[in-house]
């Protein structure tokens, strides 16, 4: 049986204006819906006196404009990016030049990879370079709250979550979205680091996560009361269940992406099969470098792949 993913896309998008998640937590909605985004980038505001701004979104005036009023009084003072992809980290240079706040992140695109390749992602913003370099375990702290940061590549190379400690709180960016599944898309994604990074979550006891995209896993917000840890669980096992797809598709004779896409994602809408197809397209990477599959000269997009002969 296939492996079902619990997610939920029973969402009533607010735009334009502060919705309280928690004592601690506020989120702003961008306007920018779209296949990839769900009903857009959900930015979070952390604090009261003074606050941190996580995935501060599309470089937008009216998403700045709503960011702003949500402070009101209350001076913001960090901007923490999760990952360097347009619908998240364009804003905080304006919201910077606004407010004096530093940013935190893990680096700038493609700063785990290096070299020239990462300029292929047409997702990619490029022009951020965080003031304030963070690492795995590294503290982000402000008054009256705490973050530990996560390191968890994948999604890309510099893909950095945020645990607030003061409400067992995780904001996990696009490494884990409770209203789809993750795209990893080579040549900055990679499904074995992805694969590892969700594997750690699963050991981690955070109470409800804040995906960017979505409404919340966990906590009182979550009208399917899921669990964090165990929707983490099934996630892992998706994945496999994907991977066992691509071994059944090339015992079947179906030795190309497309081709595999069409036979597995038939059940989703048509316009996230280019999406599906990256996702596919990174565990075959991974897969080939296992040697569980063949393939002439590098993995390609538009090769063709085969089972090992025995």
């Amino acid at each position: 049986m296939p492996v079902t993913v619990p997610v939920n896309r029973n969402y009533d998008p607010v735009y334009g204006e502060a919705v309280e998640m928690s004592p601690l937590v506020r989120r702003v909605l961008a306007r920018n819906p779209s296949p990839f985004t769900f009903h857009g980038t959900g930015t979070y505001l952390v604090g009261r006196q003074a606050l941190a701004v996580i995935d501060p979104g599309p470089d937008d005036g009216d998403h700045l404009a709503a960011i702003l009023a949500a402070a009101g009084n209350a001076p913001i003072t960090h901007i923490l990016v999760t990952h360097t992809h347009a619908d998240h980290s364009p804003l905080a240079a304006a919201l910077k030049a606004k407010t004096g706040a530093l940013t935190y992140a893990f680096g700038p695109h493609g700063s785990l990879r290096g070299g020239d390749h990462v300029r292929l992602e047409e997702a990619g913003d490029t022009a951020f370079v965080p003031d304030v370099e963070v690492r795995d375990g590294d503290p982000i702290e402000g008054p009256g709250w705490s973050f530990e940061c996560v390191f968890t590549p994948g999604h890309t190379s510099n893909h950095m979550c945020y645990a607030l400690r003061d409400e067992r709180a995780f904001f996990p960016g696009d490494h884990v979205m409770g209203w789809s599944t993750t795209v990893v898309g080579a040549p900055d994604g990679d499904m074995r680091a992805y694969m590892h990074s969700l594997q750690r979550l699963t050991e981690r006891d955070d109470a409800v996560y804040y995906p960017t995209h979505g409404a919340p896993i966990g906590g009182p917000h979550d009208a399917m009361g899921r669990d964090p840890r165990a929707y983490v669980e099934t996630l892992v096992a998706h994945r496999r269940d994907r991977e066992d797809q691509i071994l059944q598709c090339l015992a079947r004779g179906i030795d190309r992406i497309p081709d595999m896409v069409a036979a597995m994602y038939a059940d989703i809408d048509r316009r996230l099969h280019p999406a599906a197809a990256m996702s596919v397209f990174s565990h075959i990477v991974a897969m080939t470098e296992d040697r569980r599959i063949l393939t002439e000269g590098p993995p390609s997009p538009a090769g063709r792949f085969r089972l090992p002969a025995g």
